[in-house]
C-alpha cells in the first residue's frame, strides 16, 4: 500500500502523494490564530506573531482573542454573524494594537473541523511591509477591472483571450511575466500566452510535463482558486502547537493564504530563477482547465483588494472560455443538422445515405482537421482523404473494437499503443473513432497522418535531476529549452475536438435512426432488419403511412407514452393533445414537402396524463414524386424547459443585481452600492456568455452550464463586493 509522505518530507518518486495540505506552518508575511468556538480562545497560532504582534506565541495559548485588544474579536464574531458555514475564507479587516499603537490589518477568515475559526492577517502599512506590496487605489482599481472585463467579452477565440488575460494581468499587477497555462488531456501544460519584460527569455510555446502539478495540488487549485507566494526565499513560521489541541492532528490549511508551500516546489522555482508568483485557477465545468501564472524577480506582494481583482478576472476569463467553447460547438452542431437533412433527403432518392456521407469528403473531415476517414457499416468500409489499405483498415478496426471505454476512442500514436499496427504510421497516426451501433461494430473514424513534431519543454522531463540529493538539483535544475523531434505520431486531439468527435456521432447515430426509419417504407424485403434497429434506438420513433395512419412505434416511444401496441392503426392526430394542430402539419408535409419541427403535448397510455415533447416531423417522397408516409421523432421536453427555465432564472437574477444598484452580501455589509461602470461590465460579460451557451441548443449539458454562468457571476460580485471592502 502507497503512503503519502508528510508535508516537506518527500522526493521526486512520490511528491504526487506529499500531504501540501498539512503544512504546519505559514509564510512570515501574515499571521494565523486558529479560534475555538464559541469563545473564541486561540488554541494555535503561528510563531511569528512575536514578529508582527509582539506577543509569544504560547502566551496566547487557550487566551480568548479579546487579549489582544482593538477589534479583531469583534470583526470575527461579525464576520460569522453575516457568513454562517464560513467554508470558503471571507474578508477580514482589523486594528490590532502593537506596541500600545494601533496597527490595520487585513486578511480572510474561514471555518474547519466544524467549531475551528482561522484567522489570517496580513499588516497593511508600507512601512511594515517585507516586500514591494502592489496597492492599486480604488478608482483605478475599478478602472483596470472594467477595461479587463471588456477586452475579454470582445475576444472570440481562446488565444485572443489568452493575450488579453496576459497583457490585462501585467499591466495591473507588475509582475515579471504573465503567462496562461492550458493543460491537455494528459495533464501535461503548455504556454499559449505570454506577456513579459522584454529582457527575459519567451517562455511562449514551451511544454511542462504534468508531473510538474502533482495531482493533489491540482486538487487545492480547483478549492482555493488564489495562491501568493511573497519571497521564495522566506523562512517559514511554524504552527504553536504543530497539531490542533483536541484533535490529536494536523490543521487542515486546504484553504489558507498564507500555508507554506512545499519545498519541493520552492526549489523548482529556485531553479527558474524565481522570486514571487501569483497563480491563479482557470476552472471550466468543475475542471482545472489552465492557470494564469505570474512570476516575479524580486519579492512581491498583493493587496487583498487587488488580490481579489484577479481573482474576479480569473472567474470572468474562464466564463468567457466557456462560451467560447460552447459557442464553436454550437457552430459544428448546425453543419451536422444540415448534413442530416441532406444524408436524409439523399436516401429517399438514391437509397444509400452512406455514399452522400462521402461525397464531400471537406464535410467530414474539417470539423476536426482530420487528412481521412472511414465508415463501417453493415460489414462494408468507406473511405475520405488519405487512409489506409482495407486490411490494414480492417486489422485496425478488430483492435479499436476491443479497447474498453464508451463508444469514444482516441489515440495520437497508433504504433506506440499497438506496435502491430505500425504499417498505419504514415497515414493514420493519430485516430478519433466514435461507436454508431451497440451490437455491431460499426464505427466512423477519423485519421491523422504522421507529423514530425518539434515539442520545446521547459526544461529536459527525461532528467529530473542530476545528483542524488533532490534537494539540491530537482525537480529540473535547467530550465533552458530543450527541444526533441517527437516521431510516429499525430497532432493530439484536443479536448474540444473529442467533445465534437463525440457530437458529431451522436448527430450521427441520429441520422441513422431517422435513416433507417425512411428504409421501412421504401425497403419491404428488409422490414424485419430495419424494425429490430429503429426498434432498439433510444430515440421515440413513429411511423405512419401516407394517411397518417401509425404503422410502428418503437420501444422507446411505447416507454415515454405509456402506449405501446394500441399506438398502431390509430391517427397520428389522435396521439397528441392538440389534434387539430397535428392534423394540419401532415397536410402541410403532403403539400409542402418541408419537415417540420415543433412543440407539442403527448397523450399518455392509461389516463397518465400528457408530456410536453418536441415532434420532428418528415414527410418520404417516392420516386416518382408521391407521398409514401412520414416519420415523426419524439423527443421529451423536460430537458429543454430546464433550460428554458435555468437561463429566465439567470436574466431575472441579473436583473435583480441591475435593478438593485448593488451587490449583497460583503458590500452591502458596508453599506456600499456597486458603480455601474465595472458591475455593468461584469454583468454584460455574463448576458454575452448567456447567450453564446444557450444559443440554438438545448442539449442536457446547457442547463448546469447556465446555473454555473450564474453561480460565477454571483461569486464575481461577491468578489467585486471583496474589493470595495478592501479598498475603501
Amino acid at each position: 500500500m502507497l503512503t503519502s509522505p508528510a508535508f516537506g518530507q518527500a522526493d521526486l518518486t512520490n511528491c504526487e502523494r506529499e500531504l501540501i495540505h498539512l503544512a504546519g506552518s505559514v509564510q512570515p508575511h501574515g499571521l494565523l490564530l486558529a479560534l475555538r468556538e464559541p469563545d473564541l480562545r486561540i488554541v494555535q497560532a503561528s510563531a511569528n506573531v512575536e514578529s508582527l504582534l509582539g506577543v509569544h506565541a504560547e502566551a496566547l495559548l487557550n487566551q480568548p482573542v479579546t487579549e489582544l485588544g482593538g477589534d479583531l474579536a469583534a470583526q470575527v464574531r461579525q464576520a460569522c454573524e453575516n457568513s454562517a458555514p464560513l467554508a470558503e475564507p471571507v474578508p477580514l479587516r482589523c486594528q490590532v494594537p502593537v506596541g500600545g499603537a494601533p496597527r490595520d490589518f487585513e486578511g480572510t477568515l474561514h471555518r474547519v473541523g466544524g467549531s475551528t475559526l482561522l484567522v489570517e492577517i496580513e499588516p497593511t502599512g508600507a512601512e511594515h511591509a517585507s516586500a514591494e506590496t502592489v496597492d492599486i487605489p480604488g478608482p483605478q482599481l475599478r478602472e483596470l477591472l472594467g477595461v479587463a472585463v471588456q477586452r475579454f467579452s470582445n475576444a472570440s477565440a481562446i488565444g485572443t483571450l489568452a493575450d488579453s488575460v496576459v497583457r490585462c494581468f501585467r499591466d495591473m499587477l507588475g509582475y515579471d511575466r504573465v503567462m496562461v497555462y492550458k493543460f491537455d488531456p494528459d495533464g501535461h501544460g503548455k504556454i499559449i500566452a505570454e506577456a513579459r519584460d522584454p529582457r527575459l527569455e519567451s517562455l511562449l510555446g514551451h511544454h511542462y510535463p504534468a508531473t510538474d502539478i502533482p495531482q493533489r495540488a491540482r486538487e487545492l487549485y480547483l478549492r482555493n482558486r488564489l495562491r501568493v507566494l511573497v519571497d521564495v526565499h522566506y523562512e517559514p513560521s511554524p504552527l504553536v502547537p504543530r497539531q490542533l489541541p483536541g484533535a490529536g492532528e494536523e490543521l487542515d490549511m486546504s484553504m489558507c493564504q498564507l500555508r507554506s508551500m512545499s519545498p519541493l516546489h520552492l526549489q523548482y522555482l529556485k531553479n527558474m530563477g524565481v522570486t514571487a508568483t501569483l497563480v491563479v485557477s482557470l476552472v471550466r465545468e468543475g475542471k482545472l482547465w489552465g492557470l494564469i501564472a505570474c512570476h516575479h524577480y524580486a519579492p512581491r506582494n498583493l493587496r487583498f483588494a487587488v488580490r481579489s481583482a484577479a481573482d474576479l478576472l480569473a472567474e470572468v476569463a474562464a466564463t468567457r472560455i466557456a462560451a467560447i467553447e460552447n459557442y464553436a460547438h454550437a457552430q459544428v452542431a448546425i453543419q451536422v443538422r444540415r448534413l442530416e437533412q441532406r444524408l436524409v433527403e439523399a436516401t429517399s432518392t438514391e437509397g444509400d445515405w452512406r455514399l452522400a456521407l462521402f461525397r464531400n469528403p471537406r464535410t467530414v473531415l474539417q470539423p476536426l482537421e482530420a487528412t481521412g476517414a472511414a465508415l463501417f457499416y453493415d460489414g462494408e468500409l468507406l473511405t475520405a482523404g488519405e487512409a489506409p489499405s482495407t486490411a490494414e483498415l480492417r486489422a485496425l478496426l478488430q483492435w479499436v473494437d476491443g479497447q474498453p471505454g464508451d463508444g469514444l476512442f482516441s489515440c495520437s500514436s497508433v504504433a506506440r499503443a499497438n506496435p502491430a499496427l505500425d504499417p498505419l504510421t504514415p497515414t493514420a497516426s493519430g485516430v478519433l473513432a466514435v461507436k454508431l451501433s451497440t451490437t455491431k461494430p460499426d464505427y466512423l473514424m477519423w485519421f491523422r497522418k504522421e507529423q514530425l513534431l518539434t515539442v520545446t519543454w521547459a526544461g529536459d522531463p527525461s532528467k529530473p535531476m542530476v545528483a542524488n540529493n533532490p534537494m539540491e538539483l530537482s525537480p529540473r535544475s535547467s530550465f533552458a529549452a530543450w527541444s526533441e523531434i517527437v516521431r510516429g505520431t499525430a497532432l493530439p486531439w484536443t479536448n474540444s475536438e473529442l467533445a465534437l468527435g463525440r457530437a458529431f456521432g451522436a448527430s450521427l447515430v441520429d441520422i441513422i435512426v431517422q435513416i433507417n426509419a425512411v428504409r421501412l417504407l421504401i425497403a419491404e424485403h428488409q422490414i424485419e432488419q430495419i424494425r429490430r434497429t429503429v426498434g432498439s434506438s433510444a430515440e421515440p420513433v413513429v411511423i405512419a403511412d401516407a394517411r397518417g395512419c401509425v404503422l410502428f412505434v418503437n420501444d422507446a416511444f411505447g416507454t415515454l407514452s405509456g402506449r405501446h401496441g394500441d399506438a398502431r392503426s390509430t391517427e397520428v392526430p389522435s396521439l397528441f393533445v392538440q389534434a387539430p394542430l397535428a392534423g394540419k402539419v401532415l397536410a402541410m408535409l403532403r403539400d409542402e414537402r418541408q419537415p417540420w419541427h415543433g412543440e407539442l403535448d403527448l397523450r399518455l397510455g392509461g389516463d397518465a396524463g400528457t408530456l410536453p415533447v418536441t415532434v420532428r416531423a418528415e414527410v418520404v417522397p417516392a420516386r416518382d414524386g408521391s407521398v409514401l408516409g412520414f416519420f415523426l421523432i419524439v423527443v421529451d421536453r423536460t430537458g429543454t424547459q430546464r433550460v428554458s427555465e435555468a437561463r429566465l432564472h439567470l436574466e431575472r437574477s441579473l436583473s435583480q443585481t441591475i435593478a438593485q444598484g448593488g451587490v449583497r452580501d460583503e458590500a452591502s455589509t458596508i453599506g456600499m452600492g456597486v458603480p455601474s461602470d465595472v458591475m455593468g461590465a461584469i454583468l454584460a460579460n455574463a448576458s454575452l456568455a448567456a447567450m453564446d451557451i444557450a444559443d440554438g441548443s438545448t442539449a442536457p449539458g446547457v442547463a448546469p452550464l447556465l446555473e454555473e454562468l450564474e453561480a460565477s457571476t454571483r461569486r464575481a460580485a461577491q468578489l467585486f463586493g471583496r474589493i470595495r471592502l478592501f479598498d475603501s
